[in-house]
Order: C-alpha cells, then structure tokens, then sequence
C-alpha cells in the first residue's frame, strides 16, 4: 500500500476529478491526501467526502494590466510552495499528481524539488499555465482531449476526463434532493463557484416558460445550483415557485442521476458528467474562458447531438424555447443516448492506473 497526493483546488473542474481519483486508490488499498489551499473550497470538498487534506497557501498566477504578477501572490505562492516541501518531505509519498489550478502548483513544484515522481492530469485542449511551469519535471500527462496545445506527444497519455463513476435510481436519487418523482427535471449548474449571469436570468425565463410549473411535456421541476455566495440572491425571486428549488451546492451524483435536462457552462469537467449520466445538455460557454475553450467544447457536444449551445447574450431570447425543445420525448431520448455515447466511463480508472504506473517503486 503506497500514499498518493493528490495537488488541487481553486475550481471544482480541478477539485472533482481529483474527488474521483482519490476514490478510486481508496479502493485498490492505496492511501490518499489531497494538498490545496487552506481555507479553500478543495479542503471543504474533501471534510464532506471524508479525505484526508494538507491545506498550504496559495497564490493565483493572474497577470495584472501591466502584465506583472501581484508581487503578493507571488509570495503567497512561494510560503505554499515552503510548506508543501516540508509536508512532503516527511510523509515521502509515492507519486504526486497535479491537477491544475492556482492551488495544485506548490504541491507539484515542492514534490518535483524532493526528487519524487509527478503526474500531472489536463483537463482542458490547452496545457494550462500552472501545468506549463510543471510539466517539464513531471513523468507523464494525462489529458482529456486527443491533442493538447503546448503538450509534446512524448509525455501525454489520453486518459478522458475522471468522475464519479457512480449512479442513483431515478426515484433515489429524487428522494435524496426531496423532488417529485412525478415531474421531469431540469438541473441548472453554473460550475462550482455557480454563475451569475445564469442566476441573473434563468429565473425570470423559466418562470414565464412553465407558468404553474407545467408543460405541453409534463410537469416539470427545476433544481438550481447557484453556488452558496449567491443563494441569497437567487432564492428569494423564486420563493412564491413550489416547483423551483435553489440550493448553493449539491450531491452531484443525485442531481445528475434526477436530471432529464441540463443547463450547464462547458467546462470539461460539466460535460464529462453529462456524458457519463446520459443527460441533454443546454451549454452556455463561459465568454471569458481563456482562448474561448468553453464554446469549442459545447460545439462539439452539439456535433455529437448531446446538447445545444446557446451563447450568453441570447440566453434570455432563446432557452425557454430550447428547454421546451429538449424535453419532447423523442428529441429528449435520441440526445440521451447521444450523451452516453461520449461517455467518459473509464477515465478514472485509466489515471490511477497511469499515476501508479510511475510511483515510487520502493513505496508500493
């Protein structure tokens, strides 16, 4: 039995496949800590999964207008970076895996100045930053995507994007989130930290698309994640609407195993579970994502016919129509079957495999 770290945080596209990893060398025998930032929502995720969790500082990489980092986050980073090595340099693990993000690079860079084998997993067709400055040192790469620009072909392994490779029964997982079994379901996730361009105008759309909560379709509920900085925001525009329900975060795995629809960002991480769970998916790209990565992932979806892109400044004019589209039976069943088509099932058992693969031989 081997000890793996697991270096994440700052997003649940970073956090959730390192989730999913942990789990998956849980049940091989193998033990795990996740390292991220202290206070961070890394190290909540793993209090409420039960992880073990180093937290260290962390400082974000962003460039101010003049182009220069913040010298603050700089040494932010740098007292992180000090505290992972001693960390590591007393509980020596195995191998080190970097997930992305801000928080993962004092994990990977303190590892990487011990000597001890770093894996790195990207999730994005762009080798992010925080992986540029790591993967020159790391063993290998596992990515999402077939081509990864800024990746040399040498190091990468195509693995697909892990989740939770766990379902509920339709009527469990609706009694868990306390649904009506009866009513079809919409799931409306803007990403971990929730969205508010989707909470500023999803309310008022759904609200004039499903007076009294029905449909030509049925009946039909909503469950909206709208992250817990905005619940305040959200909750009381939809208090008079027993069918609408906003929570600021929820068990991933119920909301998508109750899900009919979906109205999600295109993170990688959002459609690789719409895919596994075999849900419609309505995509809004992030228009600040770097490079417009979001909506090169929500065409592709679209190219697949497991969901609709719908760009942001058209979410008011378009989605009541597109949600009433995507729930004909017919329309809602060739697009499910469509999702699972692109299912990622696997991927997290393809990454721990790849990640002990270049363990600390002696440590296994």
């Amino acid at each position: 039995m081997s000890e793996v770290v697991l270096s994440t945080g700052g997003t649940g596209g970073h956090i959730y496949p390192a989730v999913a990893t942990a789990f998956e060398l849980l049940s091989r025998g193998h033990q795990v800590t996740l390292l991220g930032q202290r206070g961070g929502m890394e190290e909540r995720i793993a209090a409420e999964q039960s992880l073990n969790f180093f937290g260290v500082q962390a400082g974000k990489l962003a460039r101010s207008g003049q182009g220069r980092a913040d010298p603050r986050e700089l040494l932010r980073a740098g007292s992180g970076l000090v505290e992972a090595r001693r960390w590591l340099s007393r509980t020596r693990p195995a191998v080190v895996v970097g997930f992305g993000g801000f928080a993962s690079l004092p994990g990977v860079l303190a590892a990487q100045s011990l000597g001890l084998p770093t894996v790195l997993h990207e999730q994005n067709a762009r080798l992010g930053l925080t992986q540029r400055l790591a993967v020159r040192l790391a063993r290998a790469v596992g990515t999402a995507y077939p081509v990864v620009a800024g990746l040399s072909g040498r190091k990468a392994v195509l693995v697909g994007m892990p989740v939770r490779e766990e379902r509920l029964e339709r009527t469990e997982a609706l009694t868990r989130l306390n649904l009506d079994p009866q009513r079809l379901t919409l799931f409306i996730m803007g990403g971990s930290q929730g969205s508010l361009a989707l909470n500023n105008v999803l309310p008022e759309v759904l609200r004039a698309t499903f007076p009294g909560g029905g449909s030509v379709h049925g009946p039909i509920q909503v469950l909206h994640a709208c992250g817990p900085r905005w619940i305040s925001n959200v909750a009381p525009r939809v208090a008079d609407l027993e069918w609408y329900s906003v929570e600021g975060y929820v068990d991933a795995v119920a909301a998508w195993s109750a899900a009919d629809i979906a109205v999600t960002r295109a993170g990688t991480g959002a459609l690789a579970e719409a895919a596994f769970y075999g849900v419609p998916t309505l995509m809004v790209p992030l228009p600040e994502s770097s490079e417009n990565h979001q909506l090169f992932n929500a065409r592709a979806v679209a190219a697949a016919d497991a969901g609709q892109v719908i760009e942001q400044p058209s979410v008011s004019a378009q989605m009541g129509g597109a949600v009433l589209e995507c729930l004909e039976p017919q329309r809602r069943r060739a697009m499910q079957s469509a999702a699972l088509a692109r299912s990622p099932a696997g991927a997290t058992g393809r990454l721990t495999d790849l990640v002990l693969a270049h363990a600390r031989r002696e440590a296994t």
